[in-house]
């Protein structure tokens, strides 16, 4: 059985004591049911007694550096304009389709419909902001040209954070 959470943000506070947790700092996270909802309890990591006896699921992690640790956004018409010039390279179908799909992810673009042909699938986006139609191979990359893509699109979006 599949089943999804809908997981909140840290509270960048300690489950015990309320105090907060500073940037950088290492703390635990636990997932607990309460009254058949998931419930995050995040807990500094000297705070931190392992899971608590009802927690599902529990993780490690580090509190976000603050504003200035987060990559500035490429602008949208910057993304949409390379997703627009990208149709015409087709030996950039797969970096294309991922990119597709982040702007699907970031609703600048609306699924509209699919098709089928003798290429394979394809995907119709209709993007609302410019008032124009685009279509979409789906070229998912193997998992060997995953990772580099992942790279080309993170230095894209975040400018190379």
């Amino acid at each position: 059985m599949l089943l999804d959470f809908e997981i909140a943000h840290c509270t960048r506070r300690c489950a015990v004591g309320g105090r907060a947790l500073a940037p950088n700092e290492s703390y635990f996270s636990a997932l607990i049911m309460e009254r058949g909802v998931a419930v995050r309890r995040d807990y500094a990591a000297s705070a931190w007694g392992g899971p608590p006896e009802n927690a599902f699921a529990w993780w490690q992690a580090n509190v976000a550096g603050g504003d200035s640790a987060r990559g500035k956004l490429a602008p949208q018409d910057v993304l949409l304009d390379l997703f627009a010039t990208l149709a015409g390279e087709p030996a950039e179908a797969e970096f294309r389709y991922v990119l597709g799909l982040l702007l699907l992810r970031r609703r600048l673009v609306k699924l509209d419909e699919t098709r089928t042909d003798a290429e394979g699938e394809m995907l119709v986006l209709d993007c609302p902001r410019r008032e124009e139609r685009f279509e979409l191979r789906v070229a998912a990359p193997t998992d060997e040209k995953a990772s580099e893509l992942e790279r080309r699109l993170v230095e894209l979006v975040y400018g190379g954070a």
